[in-house]
């Protein structure tokens, strides 16, 4: 028996690198970092967590973006350690 294939609408399905292949919502970023949404808002206003860029009234994320932005914070933590 083969696994069941993610569901469409789950942000964490591993498509490349372990990010959806299309661009990221606020709630996306929440689900995957485990954190609330209104940290996502806060890390945008702070200018301190992963680039968006408006489309309209809505704020998307790039998954090369986002994983550009993990890989600085893990490069960061490892030069601190």
């Amino acid at each position: 028996m083969s696994a069941p294939a993610p569901a469409r609408d789950d942000p964490r399905a591993i498509l490349r690198g372990g990010l959806p292949d299309r661009y990221l919502t606020t709630d996306d970023l929440a689900v995957i970092f485990k954190v609330p949404k209104e940290t996502v808002y806060q890390w945008r206003k702070k200018r301190i967590g992963p680039p968006g860029f408006r489309i309209g009234k809505y704020i998307r994320y790039d998954p090369a973006d986002v994983r550009a932005y993990v890989t600085q914070r893990k490069d960061a933590d490892r030069d601190v350690a």
